[in-house]
């Protein structure tokens, strides 16, 4: 019978890939309506009450599509409605987060050199950040100082610096990353959830009754469709960025964090004029390098070292793995194949920092990474990688037999 770890590891995987599928359909779709309702050009042929139309060719065909401002003088007989991406990935993404951060928070989301939080505290933390930043973000939007989009867009900005800070004060710099990217990512389906699509269907429900529709309901439902085009391109940042500790173990984690919305920026505002028909803003590019330059220096500045715990402070599901009859065996097996990598001055050459930021020399860092070194070089060969260290089969053996004693699978 497969193990606990497998299946969730398999779990992992599977919503992982469900997330990715549908963020590339509904970011798809974003990005093409964005383009698309820039490029609309005027025509004396135009349908009356049409606000402007694009002829494109794609597939070997042409299409021919016209956007009407408000609404048509009747409803359509066949409508399709652009949701579901958009609620699967927000709902695939919070099923990550409980698998990965809240499942494994004494892992991955909870560092008490940081702040010593108890597993309930730190995944009430992390839910209710997400529900405020939609509340806080609404009422901004909704308020006299929304009517500025510009002047909105720079509060949004100082706001998510904030919470890139916050976050960084109470989890790990890898989950205060990935928060940052849940806190936006929210922020973006919860518009369409609560904002776009129920002003879509006013406007149906005003046509389907004969009467004319609003034109602030579009109106209100673009705003809320241009914040989030230029949010997309960080949140995939920051969703990424658990693959790479030079983001996210940063003394300035929370500062890079920043500058990559407003790297987010520039590339969508060269793309967004480009499509306008302004042209070529290469400006934009020259600002992203330097931002991207800016964040590779912040990278290197402060590079805090992991704090050194005793492994009989770990917390207890942690703890375990210290304890065990078997770790001794386990510990030095990991040691002797790993560490030369996994060590805070990897002595593997041309290798800088630990690989994922994965540090494996005291027993409190092993113990720490179980899960990981079970499945990565206990049940599969995937490390050490190639044959940089060759790992026999007795000393898989020997993590194999530490895990699950510990675990009692």
């Amino acid at each position: 019978m497969l193990e606990l770890a497998v299946w969730g590891a398999w779990a992992e995987f599977a919503v992982r890939w469900l997330h990715v599928i549908t963020a590339i359909a509904w970011i798809g779709s974003s990005f093409y309506f964005i383009a698309l309702d820039l490029g609309l050009r005027k025509s004396p042929s135009l349908a009356p009450g049409a606000h402007g139309e694009e002829w494109q060719v794609h597939g070997g065909g042409f299409y021919h599509i016209q956007k009407y401002l408000v609404a048509p003088d009747k409803m359509p007989d066949h409508l399709i409605w652009h949701k579901w991406q958009s609620y699967v990935t927000w709902l695939s993404g919070f099923a990550l987060l409980a698998l990965v951060y809240y499942v494994g928070a004494e892992f991955y989301l909870i560092d008490r050199t940081v702040a010593d939080l108890e597993v309930w505290q730190a995944i009430a933390i992390s839910v209710a950040s997400l529900a405020v930043g939609w509340l806080i973000y609404d009422a901004l939007c909704k308020s006299r100082f929304g009517e500025d989009n510009t002047r909105l867009m720079v509060l949004l900005f100082v706001l998510l610096v904030i919470m890139a800070w916050g976050y960084t004060q109470v989890f790990t710099g890898r989950a205060a990353l990935l928060h940052l990217g849940a806190f936006t990512a929210t922020i973006m389906s919860a518009n369409v959830f609560m904002i776009i699509i129920p002003n879509q269907k006013i406007v149906v429900a005003d046509l389907r009754a004969g009467r004319t529709p609003d034109a602030k309901y579009g109106k209100i439902a673009k705003q809320r469709s241009t914040h989030n085009n230029y949010l997309t391109l960080p949140v995939l940042f920051l969703m990424l960025s658990n693959h790479y500790p030079l983001a996210f173990a940063s003394e300035y984690n929370w500062l890079i964090a920043g500058l990559v919305f407003l790297m987010g920026v520039t590339i969508r505002h060269f793309f967004n004029t480009m499509h306008m028909g302004g042209g070529y803003k290469w400006w934009t590019w020259v600002a992203t390098t330097a931002l991207f330059i800016a964040i590779i220096w912040l990278s290197t500045l402060g590079q805090p070292g992991e704090a050194q715990e005793d492994s009989a402070s770990l917390p207890p599901a942690i703890a375990r793995f210290a304890m065990d009859p078997h770790f001794e065996d386990a510990y030095w097996t990991v040691v002797g194949h790993c560490s030369m990598c996994h060590a805070e001055q990897p002595l593997w050459p041309g290798l800088h920092w630990a690989p994922k930021g994965i540090v494996l020399e005291t027993e409190a860092q092993i113990a720490r990474a179980a899960q990981t070194i079970y499945l990565q070089s206990g049940i599969s060969h995937a490390m050490p990688p190639g044959s940089t260290v060759l790992m026999d089969d007795l000393a898989r053996e020997q993590i194999i037999t530490w895990f699950r004693s510990a675990t009692g699978s």
